[in-house]
């Protein structure tokens, strides 16, 4: 594959990850693992923690640099080019859709994330064992409970609060199923951190910015080294984490999270578009496999 291909496909799987992140109930880090991100964006974020650590010792400081340059910048820049541009155009398609057909959106996401399940279950390879599947319902449950309580309401947010909440939310983009958006709604911020991306409000978008940094370099070392030395029970988790936020995810239901039945002439459509979203999430998936054996072939 071509150095142009390869950087194309980079910024195409950037672009989708920053779309899943201002989708709420939609993970960022979900996305990453279908599209096949997932091991390099977390391998690097924690070894760049790592290396910025030395700047606090003299004796470590030297070998920053070599460290730093070790990193496949020109991949990572691409994709976080693709991540910006994936967020901007976005923000200004999805807030609509979501506006003016909700039931159809939210059943087009429970589609992809339904379908993502696949993704952590065959990473620890099939079947599960009785304690797994236990805790894949525990956590489910636990997850679909706190994704019941209805949202806080904060139409001018305190920088305080926006650092806060961007710390919070970033943690989704390295946590599949847990959905960055979703926590923003969560906590109020979700619409007034949309209305800066479109208005380009760069003082509000600084502070955010600032929080996402804290949340990564807090967060991703933990995860890295979870997924290191406990890697099946951190998927079975991810497992029940991916299944709980489907419960954010149904199609009818009010703005304070109160679940609705459907009406019969609702199902169909709304159907239809999940079905969608699972053909999506397959073909990704497939081409995702096709991938790694091409490579495997090539090793």
């Amino acid at each position: 594959m071509s150095a142009l291909v390869r950087g194309g496909l980079d910024l195409l799987r950037g672009g989708v990850i920053g779309v899943a992140e201002i989708i709420p109930g939609v993970s960022g880090g979900t996305v990453a693992l279908l599209v096949g991100i997932y091991d390099t964006l977390i391998g690097s974020a924690a070894s760049l923690v790592r290396s910025l650590r030395h700047l606090w010792s003299s004796q470590r400081r030297a070998v920053l640099g070599s460290e730093l340059r070790a990193l496949p910048w020109s991949r990572l820049l691409v994709i976080a080019l693709g991540m910006i541009i994936g967020i901007v155009l976005g923000a200004a398609a999805i807030e609509p859709l979501i506006v003016e057909y909700p039931e159809l959106t939210r059943a087009f996401f429970a589609g992809l994330i339904l379908a993502s399940l696949a993704v952590p279950l065959r990473m620890m390879g099939w079947p599960l064992r009785p304690t797994e599947w236990a805790i894949v319902v525990a956590v489910a449950a636990v997850v679909a409970t706190v994704l019941g309580v209805p949202p806080l309401t904060q139409s001018d947010p305190s920088a305080f609060v926006v650092v806060g909440s961007a710390a919070v939310a970033v943690c989704a983009l390295v946590l599949p199923g847990v959905s960055g958006s979703f926590l923003l709604l969560t906590l109020g911020v979700y619409e007034p951190t949309l209305a800066a991306v479109n208005s380009r409000d760069f003082g509000y978008l600084g502070f955010f910015i600032v929080g996402a940094i804290v949340g990564l370099a807090s967060f991703v070392l933990a995860l890295q080294w979870l997924l290191t030395h406990r890697r099946r029970v951190t998927l079975v988790v991810m497992t029940g984490l991916l299944a709980g936020s489907l419960r954010a995810l149904w199609p009818w239901q009010t703005d304070e999270r109160v679940l609705l039945a459907a009406t019969p002439g609702d199902i169909l459509p709304a159907l239809g578009w999940a079905v969608f979203g699972i053909i999506i999430v397959a073909g990704l998936m497939a081409a995702e496999i096709r991938r790694q054996r091409r490579g495997d072939a090539a090793s």
